[in-house]
């Protein structure tokens, strides 16, 4: 099929390499002509794994191209597809201008028929409104309206595409439910879930998604807290729990709390649209609130470790992205953190990566190193808070002798405490008593951080 993709985003530029790679032609849009310039030579903006790969070859095969022209970007085609930013603010209200704006842009190019898919993640009954402005205003009754939400992880989005958990396809109208179904058989013929129902129904899907996975996460960091007090060990809790298959062990690993772009802005708009519609959502409500505590919470523990007087002290923090795998630093837990431990007057050196360009861009007073083990050099302690790979290889007796103090902070379990004790470090992780049994004392299980690589 013959698509358009309005917005190269991490959603739009995910969305249409990976639709071409399944063989469809792509035609990609954007205002920014540098951009467009560079995607059209391969260049990805994002880092995710795979991506450049996908992009050459869909390009070299001419089912893939960018351009900053509506009119060639639309022209012949059944299906557009609008991925453009939704922003929210504090209180969860989503600014739909830059749906509306493309919107407005778009109308007078598309083809007879055509139909318009809302990809961006807006808030329910969002669909409706798009048609009512285009079916109104703007005097194009002939175009259909429909949703497709994305259901992607950052780090993982083309292999989350390309197998997907479902597929859902909101419409009102048979043609537009056929022409995505067609779009998409090659994944459903390949045992792909596919669930077709209403707009409203397909918004609310995404946003009832997200809210949960993030209650997951913010439930186990509740348990990891729990397991502190009373000397518990999360990796045991969890893995017990998660093996129940009505619950599963995704997003259930404790860590600084949750950000990126999508469930820090989801859950708060899920809740604002709970609050709408007379419907509070508070379980919701509570865990926004709790997870910017819990990155609060974990400054502060790294500050009080340092004595009565941080101030002058060196704190070596690696991985600054919100996850690993991703360059991505909004709403990262070190945004968070490194300004809490700057106030103490404690001087932070950093690691990532991939996020440390975005990271110089954001975060200031910050001393950037090109490797771990140069960042922690006199550190009076080392905080992990990204759980890339190479934090997990780093040789703890090396790392030790570096450092000027002995405090190592694990806010993602990526080490076993009694090895860090080996090598003289005050180990302190999420949800773990300061020593575990090793491997051979636990009759052969294997910990849940291990299990998970």
């Amino acid at each position: 099929m013959k698509i358009a993709i309005i917005g190269t985003g991490y959603v739009g530029l995910t969305t249409g390499a990976c639709l071409s790679e399944l063989g469809h032609h792509v035609a990609c849009h954007d205002v920014n002509s540098i951009k467009i310039a560079s995607l059209s030579r391969s260049v990805s903006p994002i880092f995710e794994p795979g991506m450049q790969e996908l992009m050459t070859r869909s390009i070299r095969a001419g089912r893939l191209q960018f351009t900053t022209d509506l009119g060639r970007a639309t022209r012949g085609r059944e299906l557009v597809f609008l991925a453009v930013n939704t922003p929210s603010d504090q209180s969860g209200d989503v600014d739909l201008s830059f749906v509306f704006d493309a919107i407005c842009s778009v109308a007078p190019f598309l083809d007879h028929q055509c139909t318009l898919v809302i990809k961006s993640t807006v808030p329910p009954g969002t669909a409706g409104r798009v048609e009512d402005m285009l079916h109104g205003e703007l005097r194009r009754p002939d175009i259909r309206v429909a949703s497709n939400p994305e259901f992607l992880r950052e780090g993982q989005a083309i292999v989350d595409f390309l197998n997907p958990d479902r597929i859902v396809i909101g419409a009102d109208d048979p043609v537009s439910a056929g022409r995505l179904s067609t779009l998409f058989k090659p994944l459903t013929d390949k045992g792909a879930p596919l669930l077709i129902t209403r707009p409203v129904d397909a918004e609310t899907i995404k946003y009832a998604a997200n809210a949960f996975l993030a209650l997951k996460i913010g439930f186990i960091n509740n348990v990891a807290d729990l397991c502190e007090g009373i000397g518990g060990n999360i990796d045991d809790v969890s893995r017990g729990v998660g093996l129940d298959r009505r619950i599963g062990g995704a997003f259930f690993s404790p860590g600084p709390g949750f950000g990126g772009s999508c469930f820090p802005k989801d859950t708060r708009g899920f809740a604002a649209c709970g609050r709408a519609a007379d419907a509070p959502q508070p379980l919701v409500d509570t865990l926004i609130m709790e997870n910017e505590a819990r990155k609060i919470k974990l400054a502060t523990r790294i500050v009080s470790a340092l004595g009565p007087s941080p101030a002058g002290a060196r704190v070596a923090v690696l991985g600054t992205a919100f996850k690993a795998d991703t360059d991505d630093m909004r709403e990262a837990p070190a945004l968070t953190i490194i300004p809490v431990l700057q106030r103490a007057g404690i001087h932070v050196t950093a690691h990532d990566p991939r996020a440390s360009a975005a990271g110089q861009s954001v975060l200031g007073d910050v001393e950037w190193h090109a490797d771990p083990m140069s960042a922690a050099e006199d550190a009076d302690a080392v905080v992990i808070l990204t759980e890339w790979k190479i934090y997990q290889r780093l040789d703890l007796g090396a790392l030790s002798r570096r450092m000027r103090g002995r405090h190592l902070f694990d806010y993602r379990n990526l080490f076993d405490a009694e090895a860090a004790a080996m090598h003289g470090l005050h180990y302190r992780s999420l949800g773990r008593p300061p020593a575990l049994a090793t491997e051979a004392f636990m009759g052969g299980v294997i910990p849940v951080s291990q299990a998970a690589e």
